[in-house]
């Protein structure tokens, strides 16, 4: 009886512990597993999505809208379809009147603290986060003309690093004439490892990790060669793994990150630009005069692009075109790449062969005549071996 009792008085939906900031990126550094997370970020992006699923957060309450129309953003589609609650709209008088660190319910799209309804909002599914996808397309054209711009500014502002590779450091890890595998976080990034297994074993090329990449390298069971981007970002054990660090840092020569890896009694180098870590990665694995640059979990399309914001966009498009004629990307890889035949297949082969041979031979005319022969040849090999003593 008590039992039921208590399940009669279980309040509807899930209940979590709130991490309230309107930023999300002082969020995702202290966010937890079942933590609802309270942010107010137009048009959630990839990378914030992936950090939000890594973390294993319940659910993402957004005071502003997800997906505005402006272009169709990939972050809440990998919201909801991970199984991660999203509630969008909620308005801003919902940091007024939460706590971070307290406990709240969603039930619906309504938010309660306790048993007072702080703020209501709509719940976003995969068939609702498709609908508004679509209607997003329409708004391209314009972010495509910002984009542009923001591009020309970008080329004018690090031309000398484009051009001429000025700026990116040297390192003591031997690339020239390798292979190179450059691992960012994503959500696709261990199936992506998966799936080059067999291209790692066979190639052995440089392993390059960037930020969560590089731990994602050792949970595969591969040790990164090289680390690029914020050791706050990277577990400890990956720092210590005797990986070579360079650090992306400000114009200014401002390194985030840099006192932790002092910390650690660890050295790095600092690589002073303004574009995205894998895209330094990249600029330095093409300077080292790499053979080939694979790359995992960073995707490029246009949507992808849009997606990383204008000036991030601008630096990745150029960077790529810098190292075009020698970068792929990790799904292409696994799609081409054949395997080195290993010599238990060749015998196996040879095997089969010298079967499918005697048994033609037996199953002919001539099998007879054949047969005769072999006697012969093993009786003259008998009579030379005897002459031998």
């Amino acid at each position: 009886m008590k039992l039921l009792s208590r399940q009669s008085r279980a309040l509807p939906g899930v209940t979590g512990v709130a991490r309230v900031s309107r930023r999300s990126d002082t969020l995702l550094g202290r966010v937890g597993s079942k933590d609802i997370v309270v942010l107010d970020q137009i048009d959630i992006d990839r990378a914030t999505a992936d950090a939000l699923v890594k973390a294993d957060v319940l659910a993402v309450v957004n005071a502003a809208p997800s997906i505005s129309g402006r272009y169709p953003n990939l972050g809440p589609d990998i919201l909801v379809n991970s199984g991660i609650i999203l509630i969008d709209e909620v308005g801003d008088k919902i940091f007024t009147r939460l706590k971070d660190g307290g406990k709240i319910r969603i039930d619906g799209g309504t938010i309660y603290a306790g048993e007072e309804v702080v703020a209501e909002g709509i719940e976003q599914t995969p068939d609702s986060v498709a609908d508004l996808m679509i209607e997003a397309k329409a708004g391209m054209s314009a972010q495509l003309e910002a984009f542009a711009a923001n591009a020309i500014e970008y080329m004018k502002r690090e031309r000398s690093l484009l051009l001429d590779g000025v700026g990116i450091p040297d390192i003591s890890t031997r690339i020239a004439g390798q292979q190179v595998l450059i691992v960012a976080e994503s959500a696709d990034t261990k199936a992506e490892l998966k799936s080059l297994k067999k291209y790692i074993s066979d190639f052995h090329p440089v392993l390059i990790g960037v930020d969560g990449g590089a731990d994602a390298l050792r949970e595969a069971g591969h040790k990164p060669h090289v680390i690029v981007g914020n050791p706050e970002r990277i577990g400890n054990d990956t720092l210590r793994s005797g990986a070579e660090v360079v650090i992306p840092a400000d114009i200014d020569g401002h390194a985030p990150g840099l006192e932790r890896l002092q910390d650690l009694a660890l050295g790095a180098v600092t690589f002073p630009a303004s574009g995205t870590p894998e895209d330094l990665a990249l600029l330095l694995a093409d300077a080292s005069d790499a053979a080939l640059i694979v790359t995992a979990g960073m995707h490029t399309t246009l949507t992808d692009l849009l997606d990383r914001g204008q000036g991030n966009a601008a630096s990745t498009f150029l960077v790529r075109m810098r190292v075009a004629n020698k970068i792929v990307e990790a799904p292409a890889v696994a799609r081409l790449y054949k395997a080195r035949i290993s010599w238990w297949v060749v015998a196996l082969l040879a095997v089969t062969a010298l079967v499918a041979v005697a048994a033609a031979l037996l199953l002919s005319d001539v099998s007879g005549t054949y047969i005769d022969l072999v006697k012969q040849w093993w009786n003259e090999f008998v009579t030379w071996v005897k002459g031998l003593f």
